[in-house]
């Protein structure tokens, strides 16, 4: 008898074949350093996890932050650990215009000459030079999903996000890495416009 992990596995090597693939919306979030970390929330503080995301060894925290500029605040915006070497804020297009900000669309890792920002909690506060990007939209692949889709590292890809307004998406980077598991994420602005709500399924173009 089949257990739910296996059915779970078996429908999925099915999607795969058949070149489909979850997508999931990433909400702002902020992902923080050690020194950045401690400044907001306590010399020898760690962080607090939540729940574990798709992708293996990340995790939502229980602390949160506000993003603050002269022109709005953003408040009570997840923390997602593990710790990273640099912090880094993301995002949206239309997070950037109501923060009053020019945000650049980067890969994820690559803050430099990027705007800063002020970050907020109850215990302190960190003005970062810089990291603040609207993510690019990216697919994260296992190396034998990549061979079984036909995917490259650092490829960029069409997609047609089959939500409630199908939409078609160009320019998506493919990411190729042994401990991922095979997602599309996209911000909320591009879920929106595709009108995803839950489960929501893609399908490769080329």
């Amino acid at each position: 008898m089949i257990d739910s992990c296996q059915l779970a596995s078996v429908i999925a090597d099915k999607l795969v074949k058949s070149g489909l693939f979850e997508v999931e919306a990433s909400a702002r979030h902020v992902h923080l350093c050690q020194k950045d970390m401690e400044q907001l929330f306590g010399t020898g503080k760690t962080l607090t996890p939540v729940r574990d995301l798709s992708q293996k060894g990340e995790f939502l925290c229980k602390e949160r932050v506000e993003i603050v500029t002269d022109r709005r605040t953003l408040k009570n915006v997840a923390v997602l650990g593990p710790l990273r070497p640099d912090s880094q804020v993301e995002l949206s297009l239309t997070d950037g215009v109501s923060l009053g900000m020019k945000l650049p669309v980067r890969d994820s890792g690559d803050v430099r000459d990027t705007p800063g920002i002020l970050l907020r909690s109850e215990f302190g506060e960190v003005s970062l030079s810089s990291g603040c990007i609207a993510a690019r939209r990216h697919i994260h692949v296992t190396p034998e999903d990549a061979r079984v889709l036909g995917l490259n590292d650092k490829e960029l890809i069409a997609i047609e996000v089959l939500g409630g307004r199908r939409t078609i998406y160009c320019d998506v980077l493919v990411r190729v890495k042994d401990s991922f598991r095979l997602r599309v994420h996209l911000d909320m602005d591009e879920a929106n416009a595709a009108g995803m709500d839950g489960f929501t399924l893609a399908r490769l173009i080329r």
